[in-house]
């Protein structure tokens, strides 16, 4: 290629190893500084592969070893050069592809890095073996991350579950979707206007929302495996969402190859979070049983199992458990994934197997979850 341009672009992609073929001479300062920035971090996997870094490039510019970089100066560097994007997917690539622990081993660097459900799913599996300081830290990032997912979610959840129009009762809440059109016109056709041909309206009338009195139980359990971990963070966040709604009680169970009964704490998602032990087994039939005994009203009881169905303990007590639930009219759903993107990851053949035991099995979104919900108990 002869433009400049887009050779100084191949080079910023390919990095330092390209420079007998693309020499970086050309770059202008800033770009010097991307490139130095970027192969701080993309050199590693290189040097993974069995590539040695050359440290004397063409020119004898040593100042720009990449080595003169420390992890705290180097998210110092992304932030000033690249857009806030492109910053945190450079640190999701530290973190999740190449294993940069360093980023996570103090306080001050996690200071610097931007909070995000990438870095809160890595905190969380660092947490075991972190110290008091950086478990504050890590306690901060987790609020902050709850704090942005609950500010968007929250209002979702509350419209799919706050009830269908009351037609028979006055609302003081005026919003287009309550507004009696009808109502509005009988009350005011007193002021008919009939050279005009109009109702003038000085009163305007709203529906109010059927407020729903029988209580509902919705149990969550949840795998706490590091495959579903995404899940779990929205889990807990939809637990405190649901548990804030009247008439309706949360129970929030995780599990690996022991179960852990969260409910005392499933208003503070940020606790539960931080008592979540990643990794170990999958029993999901003790889940189950354990669940099964927090069932006093099943026909009035909504059970989802969160999971990637790889049951590591009794098949057969697994679908027992679920064929029981289902005779006693417990509802239930088994979701593979619950998360933004509702990626599933989970044993299809398994989830096959949940269905025909009388499990309904889907990948959902959080808000499409509380939709579900709401169809059901509304």
């Amino acid at each position: 290629m002869s433009d400049p341009a887009a050779l100084r672009r191949w080079r910023l992609v390919l990095g330092r190893y390209a420079e007998r073929s693309i020499p970086g001479d050309g770059m202008s300062q800033a770009e010097r500084r991307a490139d130095r920035a970027l192969d701080y971090l993309y050199a590693r996997e290189m040097e993974r592969r069995g590539l040695r870094r050359d440290r004397q490039r063409a020119g004898g510019i040593g100042s720009m070893d990449p080595s003169q970089l420390t992890a705290l100066n180097w998210l110092g560097e992304l932030r000033a050069l690249f857009p806030q994007s492109v910053y945190e997917a450079v640190q999701a690539h530290a973190i999740e592809n190449l294993e940069m622990t360093e980023l996570l081993s103090s306080p001050a660097v996690l200071d610097a890095l931007e909070p995000n459900k990438d870095l809160l799913k890595a905190l969380l599996a660092f947490k075991g073996t972190a110290g008091p300081a950086m478990r504050a830290k890590i306690r901060e990032v987790t609020r902050k991350v709850v704090e942005d997912i609950t500010r968007r979610l929250k209002p979702r959840v509350e419209a799919a579950m706050a009830g269908r129009p009351n037609r028979f009762r006055r609302s003081q809440v005026k919003s287009q979707q309550t507004f009696d059109w009808r109502a509005t016109i009988r009350d005011n056709l007193k002021n008919w206007d009939a050279e005009r041909k109009v109702v003038i309206a000085d009163r305007l009338r709203f529906h109010g929302r059927s407020r729903r009195r029988l209580q509902w139980t919705i149990i969550l359990c949840v795998d706490q495996s590091g495959s579903m971990l995404s899940s779990t963070i929205y889990a807990a966040v939809m637990a405190s969402i649901l548990a804030a709604l009247p008439a309706v009680e949360v129970k929030l169970i995780v599990f690996d190859t022991s179960v852990v009964d969260l409910s005392a704490e499933v208003h503070d998602a940020v606790e539960v979070l931080m008592s979540v032990q990643l990794g170990g087994g999958t029993d999901i039939a003790s889940a189950l049983e354990y669940c099964e005994g927090l069932v006093t009203q099943p026909s009035r009881t909504i059970l989802a199992l969160i999971s990637d169905f790889e049951e590591g303990g009794s098949v057969s007590r697994m679908l027992a458990a679920i064929r029981r639930l289902a005779s006693a009219r417990t509802t239930l759903i088994g979701l593979g994934a619950l998360s933004d993107d509702a990626a599933p990851v989970y044993d299809r053949r398994m989830a096959e197997r949940l269905a025909g035991s009388g499990m309904n099995v889907a990948a959902l979104t959080p808000d499409r979850f509380a939709e579900w919900i709401g169809g059901i108990i509304a």
